[in-house]
């Protein structure tokens, strides 16, 4: 039996880690794993459970073939290992936080997927990134600019699940878990 992936995907300050973490245990109950991604900064600087490595690391990773996912965003490369493939063919679904401009190829790679965007609107997104201090103004003004680029623009996301994570975290864990249900218990149907 093969697993499920399931690629989550929104703008930088849309909660994506918030609710990964919070959503853990109930995900792990559906035995559905969070793949930890390679990130091209420090791990003091993610705020995510991720693997920090150097740009000189991460492309001898990537030459490898240490990914199964891999791409650039934000200035940053990111990776998702490819032991994903072991846990989708044992049966586990996995779940991957993603990019919504890498999205086309990533369902090249994995027809199958089932895509989750997270959305949140302008003034909350603006706060969060302000508030989680990671990136300087002219940064945040960037990556502003680069989700409002990505409303107007399709890059494959109108076939993705939408959750909108404007509210409270609770709601959001609650609407999330719902929709991974769904597309986990959609694959074994």
């Amino acid at each position: 039996m093969t697993g499920k992936l399931i690629y989550l995907m929104g703008p930088s300050g849309s909660g994506k880690d918030s609710l990964l973490r919070a959503a853990r245990e109930q995900l792990e109950s559906m035995n559905c794993r969070i793949a930890q991604r390679v990130i091209t900064r420090s791990a003091e600087a993610t705020g995510e459970d991720a693997v920090a490595v150097t740009p000189v690391e991460f492309e001898e990773m990537r030459e490898r073939g240490a990914f199964a996912l891999h791409w650039r965003a934000n200035g940053l490369g990111y990776g998702i290992p490819s032991e994903i493939n072991a846990w989708l063919e044992s049966g586990q679904h996995v779940l991957v936080n993603g990019s919504r401009e890498f999205l086309p190829k990533a369902l090249e790679l994995y027809p199958g997927l089932e895509a989750v965007l997270l959305s949140v609107n302008s003034g909350v997104l603006s706060r969060r990134l302000l508030a989680r201090g990671r990136e300087s103004l002219g940064e945040i003004e960037a990556r502003m600019a680069r989700n409002s680029t990505f409303r107007h623009a399709e890059h494959g996301t109108q076939r993705a699940l939408q959750l909108d994570n404007s509210g409270t975290l609770d709601e959001s864990v609650k609407a999330f878990v719902s929709l991974v249900g769904d597309a986990i218990g959609s694959s074994e149907g």
